[in-house]
């Protein structure tokens, strides 16, 4: 899906009382629709968690992402960068 369409969706989604976390490949995609909770990675596109058969990379991704929703002092739009 593409980057500007998450955010939009992620957006909806949160007005409807759903959480959400938006993985973004695309800063000012990002920026712009202004999701609530966005990780931006630095991987190319079609690989949002990272190469394939990279197990361990992938799992960090997602964990990244997920504590973005637990962290109380994140105020949306907020927009975080994956610690390479």
């Amino acid at each position: 899906m593409c980057n500007q369409t998450v955010g939009l969706v992620a957006a909806e989604l949160e007005r409807q009382g759903i959480a959400t976390v938006a993985i973004q490949l695309l800063r000012l995609a990002a920026e712009r629709v202004g999701a609530p909770r966005s990780l931006l990675v630095p991987f190319r596109h079609g690989y949002p968690l990272d190469a394939p058969d990279a197990p361990a990379r992938q799992h960090a991704v997602i964990e990244t992402a997920l504590h973005l929703l637990e962290d109380p002092a994140l105020s949306p739009p907020a927009l975080r960068l994956l610690d390479s």
